[in-house]
Parts: C-alpha cells; structure tokens; sequence
C-alpha cells in the first residue's frame, strides 16, 4: 500500500515569493492548499464522531489562512512547532495526506508510526516538531529549537506558534526573557482566535492587543489579518528577514476564528450564530476562490474540479489509512529513548 500517486508537492520554497509577486500562481497555491486543510479537518471531524479513532480532535477549519500565508513566506529547512491544533501543517509542509491520516488512525505507516496521533503530531522530515498537549510547553521548546540553529551557526528561522489562551502561561514570560537576552532567531506567533477553550480574551486580559506581550523585553512585535494570506504573508516575511539579519526574536499577533468549536467534544454555545456567521462572512477560502474569479486567473470550473480533486484526495487518504496495519506490540518499546536495543525485554 502506498498513495504516493495522492501526495503533491508542498514544499517551503527556497526563494519565498516576495509580495509583489501575489499574482495566479500564489493565488492558486493558497487557495489549493487551504482546500486540502479545510477538505481534510471536515474529514477528520466527521471520522472522529464515527469513533474512527480515539483521543482528542481540535480541527482548524477557519484558520487556514495563517499556514497558506506562511509557507509561501518561509524558506525551506525552516522549522515549526505548534500546540495540538496540528493536523494541517505537515500536509502544506509536502507530507502525504495518507501517512497524516494514518497518523490519525495510530497506524504504522503514519509519520510517527501511530504513536503521536491527533494531538501530539510530529514530522522530523518536514521540520515539523509538534504537535504539543501541554498548554504553552512549546513555546519553551520551540526557543531551544532556535537556539540549537543558531549554535550551530545556522541560517533556519522556528516559526513558534500558540493560542491565545497559552499567553497566560508562565513559561512564555520565562522564554521570551530568554529568547531576547540570546537574540534567537524564533518568530512567535499568537494565533489569537479569541476564545482559547471557550473564554474570550476580553474575559482573561486587561490588554486586548497580545502582541504588546513583547514590550516587556522590547521585542519587536506586530499584529496582523489571520485571515488574509496576503497580510499573513507579508508579516511572517517581515518577521523571518528581522531574525535572519541576527536581530533576534519577533512576535507577531494573527487575528484568526475557528469556525467549529475548541475540540470535537466543544458545541461552543459561548458564541452567538451570528458572531460565526459574521465570521464566515470573511472565509479565507472564500476570499481567495472572489480573488482568483474576479482576476480571470482560472475559470469557476477549474476550481470546482480542483475541489474534487482534493475530495478525492482526502478519500483516497481514509482508505490507506484504514488498509495499513497496527503496529506491533513491541512497538511500545522502540523510539522510548534514542537507542532502540534493550537487552532487558528480550528475555
């Protein structure tokens, strides 16, 4: 079983499109890879409820925007990590939507072998590094990360990424500290979908701008449209060029919404329907598929079959998933420590 012939190329480019390049080609790659986001987390959502697998589910349907920004801004050989909102990175990082799935399923052919499942997602390949469940603990992480680049002399950006609600965590004052006194090359991100599990920033915070977090150890920080590409674009590029000139780290703020709620098992009733209607009012996906249409750069019928393709894609996906083996019981004890021999369980 393979489903190589499914998998597409998403790779980071090596040589970012600058902004005055947000012509067909980057519009047809936002748009296609927000579709495989939003195709594949409306997947995973309705497999989750047919107890297709276990755990916890956080799907990122509205955010979109945010990954599709970033990965025409980042270079290649960058790095990234995240809180458990995780599924979609690795798929516009290039990996294959079988082995995320599979992943999913705590399969052995997903890409940590069905040991990290829905919420603790990792993809050393792609410099995916998490895919995280403790609240803030990648912030911390993601800052060593940096610094192990920049010790090793290094030119990679850590794109660091975290809810709104994980700002309230101590270790995030302790990294930032940290962070500016090293002058680590690390771009934080606060994706700030305004209700961390289901209460709003306005009800946990006397300062409604997060980005002003960064004033206290003077690092630069910015807010930005989670919801546009081209804003998403332009402030992780603007962030990435001030770390990699060596002037240490960048928070930046993005202004998101997720339209379902903070888990699988959240019927988010803290939001009123026409707060979320309002919301979808500025889709990514939408305002991506009015740009393309009203620029003539591709006719509605190509970008319904791109839709279909994907359907079948994210299908195509479920079956390898389902089709591929569990792994083995001795699997518990590989991958434990950095050597894999244990003398002691072969007796």
């Amino acid at each position: 079983m393979n489903d190589t012939a499914t998998s597409k190329a998403r790779k980071a480019d090596k040589n970012p499109a600058p902004p005055s390049a947000f012509g067909k080609e980057v519009h047809l790659r936002w748009y296609k890879d927000m579709l495989l986001m939003r195709r594949f987390e409306e997947k995973a959502g309705q497999l989750y409820t047919q107890q297709k697998f276990g755990g916890f589910c956080h799907l990122y349907i509205g955010q979109e925007a945010v990954l599709a920004g970033l990965v025409t801004a980042m270079r290649e050989g960058d790095r990234i990590i995240t809180a458990y909102r995780d599924h979609v990175h690795p798929l516009v990082l290039g990996e294959s939507p079988g082995r995320v799935m599979a992943e999913l399923y705590g399969r052995s052919t997903g890409t940590s072998k069905g040991k990290g499942g829905s919420m603790h997602y990792f993809d050393k390949g792609r410099n995916f590094f998490g895919g995280h469940g403790i609240v803030g603990a990648q912030i911390a992480i993601g800052a060593g990360i940096a610094f192990a680049d920049k010790y090793r002399g290094g030119q990679q950006v850590t794109y660091c990424f975290m809810g709104d609600g994980a700002m309230r965590q101590g270790i995030l004052h302790e990294t930032f500290n940290m962070a500016m006194n090293w002058k680590l090359p690390v771009v934080f991100v606060i994706e700030n979908n305004d209700y961390a599990m289901g209460t709003s920033v306005e009800r946990t915070s006397n300062v409604r701008d997060l980005y002003k977090a960064g004033l206290s150890y003077d690092m630069p920080a910015a807010p930005a449209n989670g919801m546009s590409c081209q804003d998403v674009h332009n402030a992780f590029a603007d962030a990435a060029a001030h770390v990699r000139a060596g002037n240490g780290p960048f928070l930046l703020e993005l202004k998101t919404y997720r339209y379902r709620g903070h888990s699988m098992s959240d019927p988010g009733t803290y939001r009123t329907k026409e707060e979320v209607e309002e919301y979808k009012q500025r889709d990514p996906l939408e305002l991506v598929r009015r740009e393309i249409l009203a620029n003539k750069w591709a006719p509605e019928a190509q970008l319904d079959k791109m839709d279909a393709d994907v359907k079948a894609e994210v299908e195509a996906a479920v079956k390898f998933a389902e089709e591929s083996p569990i792994p083995a019981p001795e699997e518990l004890y590989i991958d434990v420590y950095k050597e894999n021999d244990y003398p002691f369980i072969k007796d």
